[in-house]
C-alpha cells in the first residue's frame, strides 16, 4: 500500500497550490480519501474528505470557500486545490485513506505559505 503526495512548495499569500495523493496497493475506489495538515507544535487536523465515489465532501472550517477535494477513481488519485493561501494555511499536508477499519497515510508535502 502506498500514498504519495505531491505539488507543495513555497507560495506567497493569495497564492494557489494543487496537491495530488496518487494510491496504489489498494482498490482506491472503495475508499474515502481525506487531507489533513499538521503545522509545527499542533495537532494534526482534518482539511477535507470526500466519498468514495466523490458525491460528498466536506472541509474544516478554516478552508471552506478556499480548497476545494476531488478525486479521480480512473487514475487513483485524490487531489486538494488550493486557493486564496493564508500564511496559517503553511503545514506539512497528508492525505489519508479509510475504508470500514482499516486507514492508510501518505507521507506528506510541505506547504510552505510565506511573503
Amino acid at each position: 500500500v502506498q500514498l504519495v503526495e505531491s505539488g507543495g512548495g513555497l507560495v506567497q499569500p493569495g497564492g494557489s497550490l494543487r496537491l495530488s495523493c496518487v494510491a496504489s496497493g489498494f482498490t482506491f475506489s472503495s475508499y474515502d480519501m481525506s487531507w489533513y495538515r499538521q503545522a509545527p507544535g499542533k495537532e494534526r487536523e482534518l482539511v477535507a474528505l470526500i466519498s468514495r465515489a466523490g458525491g460528498i465532501t466536506r472541509y474544516g472550517d478554516s478552508v471552506k470557500g478556499r480548497f476545494t477535494i476531488s478525486r479521480d477513481n480512473a487514475k487513483n488519485t485524490v487531489y486538494l486545490q488550493m486557493n486564496s493561501l493564508k500564511l496559517e494555511d503553511t503545514a506539512v499536508y497528508y492525505c489519508k485513506a479509510v475504508h470500514l477499519s482499516r486507514g492508510y497515510w501518505g507521507q506528506g508535502t510541505q506547504v510552505t505559505v510565506s511573503s
